[in-house]
């Protein structure tokens, strides 16, 4: 692994976490494109770089973070049902449905419901003023939702996006309350993963780690300020056939 790779992956890292597009799917279908070698460094490094993207989210929220506390519980609300079913199928899901195969299909399903979902949206009205106006029964609810992109190639955004809009929040509302349920979701699976993968890192691949994740601190915060303003103006179905043709590109180079 250069740093090329290290560029290319902290890119796509940053960009495609906080979009409804799978950033896993997308980490797994550039490494097999890549074709990187030392797979335990790379493990590790993957992981790692999340903490960057996270870091972007904070900044960006740091005054809600900092004084809405009840928006804390909502958000604890959400994270129920993803720690516990994540903390039991963890195994199968890293043992089985980490590949190319499951990835691209969960992108062409996923995509498909991005588009009808945008039909959804014309038809739905905005229940609460705020994000913490969500009862907690409905922030459970799209923390269920969330817990569906355990299946790489889902999306996490997308999963807790489509959730929040079927619990009553309106496109924007939607939107950042996945960025803000992505910061203990992704440290809690980032640092269970990192306690799962010891390693012995030299000094040119802690630069690495810093690196990339500077890379994708920098490409999130971009992400995020146009994801925001691109949904609002044309919705989702953009994202909806990107990942239909990504699907079905990989499926077809990988078959």
């Amino acid at each position: 692994m250069n740093f090329y790779d290290v560029l290319i992956i902290g890119i796509i890292e940053g960009l495609t976490e906080f979009l409804p597009i799978s950033s896993t799917g997308h980490m797994i279908l550039a490494e097999a494109l890549l074709k990187l070698q030392n797979p335990e460094f790379l493990k590790t490094f993957t992981i790692s770089i999340q903490i960057g993207a996270i870091l972007a989210i904070v900044f960006l929220y740091a005054r809600r973070f900092l004084t809405d506390l009840l928006l804390y519980k909502k958000l604890a609300a959400a994270f129920i049902p993803t720690s516990i079913i994540g903390f039991l199928l963890y195994k199968v899901i890293k043992n089985y449905l980490f590949n190319p195969v499951v990835v691209s299909l969960a992108l062409v399903i996923g995509g498909i419901i991005l588009i009808l979902l945008d039909k959804r949206i014309v038809t739905t009205s905005k229940q609460f003023a705020d994000l913490d106006d969500i009862p907690y029964k409905n922030a459970f609810f799209i923390g269920l939702f969330q817990s569906i992109s355990m299946i790489p190639g889902v999306s996490r955004a997308a999963a807790t996006i489509i959730g929040g809009i079927f619990n009553g929040y309106n496109k924007k509302q939607a939107m950042e309350f996945s960025f803000l349920l992505a910061v203990p979701t992704m440290i809690a699976a980032s640092g269970y993963d990192l306690l799962k993968t010891p390693a012995h890192l030299a000094s040119a691949e802690w630069m690495m780690l810093g690196v990339g994740g500077l890379t994708a601190f920098i490409s999130a915060w971009l992400a995020v300020k146009l994801f925001v303003w691109f949904v609002e103006k044309y919705g989702f179905t953009f994202f909806g056939y990107y990942r239909i043709i990504l699907g079905i590109v990989f499926l077809l180079y990988f078959w």
